[in-house]
């Protein structure tokens, strides 16, 4: 990668590290259901105004939009409403370093889902290294039983699997000839029609809805920064540098969040996190095997 690449990676990393701090501050005033929903529609707008200003127009065939919902669903609505109601019980930082499971998560569906990306020796070790370190954070509130911040452990766990199917129903859309760009529009749109009944009948946000400028302000910068521009620089990046380089920014994100939750809230992780944390890494270096090619051609 050039240095215009690696800049767009690190720019992605900040944006991504920093939504964890703005997800924290949206749930403190506004209902998980709400808060999904608000960011849903502005990212929704957002994008359709992209598209519209790059020359393109939301017109996919009527038969791919139960498709595009089930992505909606998978990419969107539930994950952020895990995420954002767990955050309300752990850290940031934690938050990240679960949600950097996705990957491994990722290596499993495609083995089961897909015939092109079989689980190999290799993969299967880093699994295995990557579940360990899940089980050395989770495993101290399963000996405690503490109810709430395990809950929301295993509910960022799940929403990170949510996103792994996500990217494996997505590569459906390229047969059927629908780009990145429409394809991210398109399910936005699909998850604030969806997600608009429920958050209103549920939540009923009318009734002492916040005016904290910080609130909305964090909402805004989830929805247009986090979401919509994130969204079209990475699909850039991927174009420009791979998908297995774009998805270095699996590794960044958390520092991030870590640097910036202490920053933002005094949050700090404890031994057993950030053991866990290394051997999520690990396992993501031998899935990606790129490392462990180098110290081969390095011992030769």
């Amino acid at each position: 990668m050039g240095r215009t690449e690696w800049l767009m990676l690190l720019g992605l990393a900040l944006v991504w590290g920093s939504a964890f701090m703005f997800i924290k501050v949206a749930v403190a005033h506004f209902e998980p259901l709400t808060y999904v929903w608000l960011r849903v529609v502005m990212a929704a707008a957002a994008l359709v105004v992209i598209l519209r200003v790059s020359g393109k127009r939301l017109s996919l065939p009527l038969a791919l939009w139960g498709s595009v919902a089930v992505l909606a669903l998978l990419n969107n609505i539930i994950p952020f409403i895990l995420f954002g109601w767990g955050q309300r019980h752990i850290a940031s930082g934690l938050a990240a370093i679960l949600q950097a499971t996705t990957p491994i998560w990722g290596v499993l569906a495609a083995h089961l889902l897909t015939r092109d990306e079989r689980l190999t020796p290799a993969r299967l070790i880093g699994v295995l290294v990557g579940f360990a370190g899940v089980a050395v954070m989770i495993g101290p509130q399963l000996a405690a039983d503490d109810g709430d911040h395990l809950l929301a452990q295993i509910a960022c766990l799940f929403a990170s699997f949510l996103y792994a199917l996500a990217g494996i129903h997505a590569r459906r859309f390229k047969a059927q000839g629908v780009g990145p760009m429409e394809l991210a529009t398109a399910q936005f749109v699909a998850g604030a029609v969806m997600l608009a009944p429920i958050a209103l009948w549920v939540d009923q946000p009318w009734n002492g809805l916040t005016t904290s400028l910080y609130a909305w302000g964090s909402v805004a910068i989830l929805a247009l920064v986090c979401s919509a521009i994130a969204y079209i620089v990475f699909f850039r990046l991927i174009e420009r540098a791979g998908a297995t380089n774009s998805l270095l920014v699996t590794l960044l994100v958390p520092p991030v969040a870590i640097i910036v939750g202490g920053l933002a809230f005094g949050e700090q992780l404890g031994i057993n996190q950030l053991g866990g944390l290394l051997l999520i890494f690990a396992g993501l270096a031998v899935i990606d095997g790129r490392l462990a090619n180098r110290l081969a051609r390095l011992g030769q």
